[in-house]
């Protein structure tokens, strides 16, 4: 399941693309940088620590077939 990635601050609404920085709690409260910090790193909603959110980069149009990951 991927994440839902949202593209406003819930506390003052200013706008957040996939790349931008972001904080999100486990129920993907999401947050702007500023709002975090302000908030102490705890979403107000739960409770919950607020993490930094994974950026979503566009590499463009993804293939049907994955290459598998190798870790060496």
């Amino acid at each position: 399941m991927a994440l839902e990635m949202r593209a406003v601050c819930e506390r003052c609404g200013s706008a957040l693309t996939a790349e931008a920085a972001a904080f999100i709690c486990s129920y993907e409260c999401t947050f702007c940088p500023t709002c975090s910090a302000t908030l102490g790193r705890v979403c107000p909603n739960c409770g919950g620590e607020l993490v930094p959110r994974p950026r979503r980069i566009d590499k463009g149009p993804r293939s049907s077939v994955e290459a598998p990951c190798v870790v060496e």
